[in-house]
């Protein structure tokens, strides 16, 4: 199969950049630097992809490069299936992705209709075209778990053990992020080459030959009170369980391994070779030893928490997988997004992203002065961008993500507009976001967990969201369905803006980077946080609550 790279510099290959930074960002998710399976179009999270087949990618190709900049492109699930004329301030593109009908949400029923290729799972960003690599998901890891350091340890984790697993593409940023809040870090994975492949990228510092070893390493460690992450070939049940026969107590436990989905979830005494073949040849069969293996890995995360761990889901649905195969206090310890970020949420702060279209690293480099200078009251966040500066290089099309909050963003966005239309950047700057944001997701077992009125499960946030994200004029809006957690489980939206420097490209920055998050504290306030609710109250709050 040919292999799909961004284009980089500032030559158009479409006929303007709001459809070429589209272009970019579609071709940059399948880079083999980052994407998980080029190949079979998977970007990352087991099978997150960033089109229904290869014919679909070809025409969304063709498409976005004949698109007319009064056009619209229409994406079904991976699949264009129209182009219309709006107007110029129209987004370019209009994405759903994987929506079913409450009734028929569930993996089975959409693994009919993806079998019969008429659907596909775009996980979050791989479906949005907004996929990063491992630089998307580090800041949010390392926020995670700079809170639990702050509210279990003092503020650091240094002479601290944190147990975990899955050094998959999301997985990836747990290393850095433990060790630069001072932790160590065993992290296994069930599979060989993505531990070397970490190691060889320096995302983990060393690669043990047995658990063992690894343990043996860590309380060297942790004696010395010094930072260090090892990674272990292993599955994370297995792992677990051998841990808690050692008498080993680590002091925090949590979990990234796909267990959204158990045909990417790797069961025990099978290497990730065998899974892929008994999968295909018996997936009753797997699915039922994946099941076994889950209920052994949430009842060792369980046994962490009697013996006194910290111990979380990260958002992976491992909790409600445990529970249905007759784990009953699966839920006995919580998710990330409510114990550790929903304070961030209500301030309307999450993980803005801006990706350089040129491809040169010194285009990032230059934001990151900007950026700094702008803030520079913001010791949190010069700590975060000397760390990601040392310690972090790029992948694919450079990109540089800050969680700033409603007023933050929109101030960034453009300045970054009026540095390209000055020519201190080489090309236009795509402007996005993670869909774990607050108002873009409705996902009762991960970022809507816990909600104070009880609304976990009401979708109506994102669904408004990309509405209004329509209204205020983005480049692309998408409405999805499972990302993160699964099938069933989560209705999400994704939006991008392309900063290409013109008057036109300002007011879209500013209607949207305001609206987003705005829109968010409205929807935290509404459930009756009183961070929130101060906000809305406050004279630069750009948007009017309706009581």
């Amino acid at each position: 199969m040919e292999i799909f790279k961004s284009p980089t510099g500032n030559k158009l290959s479409c006929k303007g950049w709001q459809q070429e930074g589209l272009l970019r960002l579609l071709l940059n998710c399948l880079n083999p630097d980052i994407a998980k399976d080029p190949e079979e179009l998977v970007a990352y999270g087991g099978t997150g992809k960033v089109a229904r087949d290869l014919n679909s990618l070809k025409a969304i190709i063709e498409a976005l490069k004949t698109l007319e900049n009064d056009e619209t492109l229409l994406i079904q699930s991976g699949k264009p299936v129209g182009i219309f004329r709006t107007f110029e301030f129209a987004p370019r593109v209009i994405m759903a992705g994987a929506l079913l009908v409450p009734r028929w949400a569930n993996w089975d029923y959409f693994q009919e209709l993806s079998e019969k290729g008429l659907t596909a799972y775009g996980q979050s960003t791989a479906g949005s075209w907004s996929y990063i690599g491992t630089q998307g998901i580090l800041q949010g890891t390392w926020e995670t778990f700079f809170q639990v350091a702050k509210r279990h340890f003092g503020g650091s984790l240094r002479g601290k053990l944190v147990l975990t697993s899955g050094l998959g593409e999301m997985g990836s940023a747990q290393p850095i992020a433990i060790t630069s809040n001072g932790g160590v870090a065993i992290v296994v994975d069930v599979d060989r080459a993505i531990v070397k492949k970490r190691l060889i990228s320096s995302m983990i510092d060393i690669m043990a030959s047995s658990l063992e070893e690894a343990c043996e390493i860590a309380k060297e460690y942790i004696s010395r009170a010094e930072p260090i992450s090892i990674g272990v070939v292993g599955n994370a049940a297995d792992a677990y369980e051998a841990v808690l026969s050692y008498n080993i107590k680590p002091d925090v436990v949590t979990d990234q391994t796909p267990a959204h989905d158990l045909k990417s979830y790797v069961p025990s005494d099978l290497s990730p070779e065998e899974a892929r073949e008994l999968g295909k040849t018996n997936p009753e069969m797997y699915e039922k030893i994946a099941r076994d293996t889950i209920k052994r890995h949430v009842l060792a995360m369980i046994e962490f928490k009697k013996r006194g761990s910290v111990v979380f889901d990260y958002g992976n649905n491992l909790r409600e997988q445990g529970h249905r195969v007759g784990v009953k206090d699966a839920f006995c310890f919580p998710g990330f997004a409510s114990e550790y970020i929903r304070p961030l949420f209500c301030e309307g702060r999450g993980p803005f992203r801006w990706i350089a279209l040129s491809g040169d690293p010194e285009d990032i480099y230059r934001t990151d002065e900007i950026i700094l200078s702008i803030f520079k009251g913001d010791g949190r966040l010069k700590e975060w961008i000397d760390l990601v500066e040392r310690r972090f290089a790029f992948h694919g099309l450079p990109a540089r993500v800050c969680w700033l909050n409603y007023k933050e963003r929109a101030v960034f966005g453009n300045i970054i507009n009026e540095m390209v239309k000055l020519g201190e950047l080489k090309a236009p700057v795509a402007i996005t976001r993670d869909h774990m944001d607050a108002a873009a997701v409705a996902s009762p077992f991960r970022e809507t967990e816990a909600m104070k009125d009880g609304s976990d499960a009401v979708a109506d946030w994102p669904v408004l969201n990309a509405l209004l994200n329509c209204a205020s004029g983005a480049s692309l809006v998408g409405l999805y369905h499972g990302g993160g957690v699964g099938i069933g489980y989560s209705i999400h939206s994704g939006v991008t803006v392309i900063a290409d420097g013109s008057r036109e490209a300002q007011k879209r920055l500013d209607l949207v980077l305001k609206a987003d998050p705005a829109l968010g504290v409205i929807r935290y306030a509404d459930a009756g946080y009183e961070i929130a609710k101060d906000i809305i109250k406050s004279a630069v709050f750009p948007a009017k609550a309706v009581e």
